[in-house]
C-alpha cells in the first residue's frame, strides 16, 4: 500500500479554511474524541508533540508528550503514571477514506518518531461507555495493552486507558 503524505498541522493552518475542515472531521466524531472549537484546536496544535492530517481532513492525528500543559482526565491519568510518554489526544479517519490505512500510517510513523526521541511509551484512551469495538481492535492489532480504565465526565463516559511499550517493531 502507498504510503499517503502526513502534513504536520500549523497554528497557521487552524485559522485558515483547513482549520474548519479538521474542526468537522473532528467534532464528526466527538462522541469518541470531545467536541473541540477554533480556541481549542489552536491550544493543542501549539502544543503538540506532533499534530499531522493526510489530505486536507482525510485523517487527522494530535499527540502530546508529557510536559503539555493539558487540563484533560486522561492526560492527568498517564501524568501521575508515567515520566515520559507520548498521549494520543485524537486520531481520527473520514469514512471516505477508512480502510486505506491511514490510522496504521500514522501510528506508525508516531511510534518511529517517539521512540528516536526517547520516548518510552505511547498511551491513549479508548472508551468502554459508549464502546468503541473498532478502536479497541484497531489498538490491539498495534499492540497497546490496557494499563486501567476510569470514569468520567461526571459518570457519563468510561474509557480504558492503554499503553505501547517502545521501542519495539509495529506490527
Amino acid at each position: 500500500m502507498t504510503e499517503a503524505l502526513l502534513t504536520s498541522i500549523t497554528s497557521a493552518d487552524v485559522a485558515a479554511p483547513l482549520g474548519a475542515a479538521l474542526l468537522a472531521l473532528n467534532n464528526a466524531h466527538a462522541t469518541e474524541l470531545s467536541w473541540l472549537d477554533v480556541d481549542g484546536l489552536a491550544q493543542l496544535v501549539a502544543q503538540a508533540h506532533v499534530a499531522w492530517r493526510i489530505g486536507e481532513a482525510d485523517a487527522l492525528l494530535i499527540a502530546l508528550d508529557q510536559n503539555a500543559v493539558y487540563d484533560n482526565p486522561n492526560f492527568q491519568w498517564f501524568r501521575a503514571r508515567y515520566p515520559r510518554f507520548v498521549y494520543v489526544d485524537r486520531i481520527v479517519v473520514a469514512p471516505s477514506a477508512r480502510g486505506c490505512g491511514l490510522a496504521r500510517q500514522l501510528y506508525g510513523t508516531l511510534i518511529k518518531k517517539a521512540g528516536a526521541a526517547g520516548h518510552q511509551r505511547i498511551v491513549c484512551e479508548v472508551n468502554l461507555e459508549p464502546p468503541n469495538p473498532h478502536s479497541d481492535r484497531f489498538h490491539a492489532g498495534l499492540g497497546f495493552a490496557e494499563v486501567g480504565s476510569a470514569s468520567i465526565h461526571r459518570g457519563t463516559k468510561t474509557v480504558r486507558y492503554l499503553a505501547r511499550e517502545l521501542p519495539c517493531e509495529l506490527p
